[in-house]
């Protein structure tokens, strides 16, 4: 069983092996499921981002993150 203490501002650091298991990285954002009297944890899944640009590999060159590397 793995555990974890709660803070005083209900805060908690959730554990090596459940960030492993979940592939868990600093940035991601968890769901709380509640089900009969438990809690699922689950890592959230990314919202695709709304980049039209993102298609187009040819502007993602090594020449171009140097040429606007600056901006």
């Amino acid at each position: 069983m793995i555990t974890s203490k709660l803070t005083s501002k209900a805060q908690t650091t959730v554990p090596q092996p459940v960030r492993a298991a979940l592939n868990l990285q600093p940035g991601d954002e968890l769901e709380y499921r509640l089900e009969a009297g438990r809690v699922i944890l689950t890592r959230r899944a990314a919202e695709p981002v709304d980049d039209p640009f993102r298609t187009f590999d040819e502007w993602h060159s090594e020449a171009d993150a140097e040429a606007y590397a600056d901006l």
